[in-house]
Parts: C-alpha cells; structure tokens; sequence
C-alpha cells in the first residue's frame, strides 16, 4: 500500500451513531455548544424566542421522542476523523414517506473547521444517509449566506421554504417519480402551508402567520377556494387554486386562477401544465363560466401557453387600507 493511500485511509471521515446514554449526553452539550456559538450568540439587552426555545428543555424532549419512535426517527450523529469526534449532525430519514433526509441540525467543531473537512463530513453524511434509505436530502440554511454558498458547493439548491417560512434547500433526487394532480382534501395539510410560503417568499411577501394560517383553512374548508397539488409520491411540489364567484354578467359562477407554483427543483417537467390543466378541466366539469387569471406583464407568455389565450382587457384594483 503506498503512502498516499495509507494517507487517506488515516483520514477518511466516518460517522457513529450516540446509542449510550453517555454519548447522547456528550452529542446533546455540543449541540447546545453549536447553538450558543454558532447560531444563537447572546445579545444583551435583547429577547430571543428561539434562542430560548432551542436551548431549553421543550426541545430536546420533542427531538428526543422523534428520536425514540419506531419509524421516520431522527438520529444523533458523531464524525470523526483518526478515532477523535470532529463534528456532529441531526438527520431525519422519512422511510414511509418518499425518503426524504432532512438534516435537522449540522456542525464540524471549530478546530476542525477548514481545508475540506466540512465538504468531506458533508460527504459521510450523504453517503450515510443514502445507505440507511434516503432518496434525496433537504435542510434548512437560515438565511445564511456561509452556510448557503456551503451546501451549494455539494449540489443543493435553493427550494422554496418550510411551513414556518423558513428558507430552504435540496439536493435533488436522483430518480425521476411520475408525478399527479390531486384535488386538495385536508384544509390543515402542513404540504400546503408549506407551498404557500414558498410561493409567498419568491414573490417578496411575508410568509403566512397562524391567523392567516387558519383563515386560508377555514376558506378551503368552506369551498371558497379549491386548491390543487402535484404530488410526487407523498411530496406536493407544485399547487395551483380556483376562487369562484358570481358573475352578474354570466348569470353562473366564474373562476380565478391563483396560487400558481411549482418548487424550483422540479420545474421544467412539465408539472405546471398538469396543473392548469387539471383546474381548467374541474372548471369545465362545474360548468363555470371562465378562469381568469391577473398576472404581471412578464408571464403574459407563459399563462397564453397555459390554454389562457383570451385577453379580456385590462384589470385595476382598489385596496383598501
């Protein structure tokens, strides 16, 4: 064996798994470590609502029972590197779902930091979580330029954002899945709050708070609006909505069309046109009399594309304040 390869088999990162008490203690005081100095440094004189939450006991008893259950549990990671820890991760596999990896929390200690040990720590986790069943991984970057430019450098792509409008990415899934439009059956469906703050963010709004949460629910469930999702498997990566209301002028319920998004990482598949096509044929169907949809001057194309290929004039709007 020559020298190099001894060399880099001295080096290779591996990754064991805190089963003992003793090192799920040791994985949880670097974890609170990694949040103090990496994530949530105190600020004096300034209140911070996650800084507590992360560092208390609330979650580390939620983590620990998604931990502890049987299946889609979430494990407690050490990396090390010639027998010494030199880092740690949080991933979750969701084997009964579409075998998403979702990296909970990730960190190479300080000391470590530098001359590719992250991009190889990163690596060893993929490679591991590929073994124990992943299909794809997905995490959250918060908002962090580093940490951004980071998992890009591995392949991730920035993906819309989570039900609590936080930013996120994915490495892309390697096989291709068929994917269908469904009509949406659950007004609480998390996919959807998830979809929504996604289609918010990239057109510079804020994400939804709780209230708007549970008035977008209570539309749904009073069939003011109808929401259709592009499901691949168990992911909706695209949605799109129909608004009805009456239309004087028809004498019969019109439509407006909403909501249109499809999550970056899977455009291009021609998930967009199922999607219109899907609300224009259940408009059909109900016997509404036309779907219109407002849109700014620089989709005028792409909706033409889409089968809306009638100009009805020009839209203006009073907003109330």
């Amino acid at each position: 064996m020559c020298a190099e390869m001894r060399t880099k088999m001295k080096n290779t990162i591996t990754i064991r798994e805190a089963v003992t008490e003793t090192d799920i203690a040791a994985f949880w005081m670097q974890l609170r470590l990694y949040f103090e100095r990496d994530i949530f440094p105190e600020i004096p004189d300034r209140e911070d609502k996650d800084r507590a939450y992360f560092l208390g006991e609330e979650y580390r008893v939620s983590m620990q029972k998604i931990h502890d259950r049987r299946q889609n549990r979430c494990h407690y990671l050490f990396f090390q590197r010639n027998g010494q820890d030199i880092g740690f991760a949080m991933p979750v596999i969701y084997t009964t779902e579409d075998g998403k990896c979702f990296i909970m929390e990730y960190c190479v200690y300080p000391a470590f930091r530098g001359n590719g040990t992250g991009r190889a720590c990163a690596g060893a986790l993929l490679n591991w979580a590929e073994e124990n069943g992943a299909l794809y991984a997905e995490l959250n970057y918060g908002g962090s330029e580093r940490r951004l430019h980071f998992w890009e450098s591995l392949g991730f792509l920035k993906n819309g954002a989570d039900e609590w409008g936080e930013p996120l990415m994915m490495l892309p899934p390697k096989e291709e899945v068929p994917v269908h439009i469904e009509m949406l059956s659950d007004s609480e469906d998390w996919q959807l709050g998830k979809l929504e703050n996604g289609f918010l963010k990239e057109i510079g709004e804020e994400a939804l708070t709780k209230e708007r949460q549970e008035l977008l629910s209570q539309a749904v469930r009073d069939g003011k609006i109808t929401f259709f999702v592009a499901k691949r498997g168990y992911r909706s990566v695209g949605m799109c909505s129909v608004a009805e209301c009456f239309s004087t002028f028809a004498c019969r319920n019109t439509g407006v069309f909403e909501d249109f998004y499809v999550e970056p990482v899977f455009r291009k598949k021609g998930i967009a046109r199922k999607l219109a096509r899907a609300a224009q044929d259940w408009c059909r169907e109900k016997g509404i009399a036309s779907l219109t949809v407002c849109c700014a001057p620089c989709d005028e194309s792409m909706y033409q594309a889409l089968g809306f290929d009638v100009q009805l004039g020009t839209t203006f709007a009073h907003l109330p304040s």
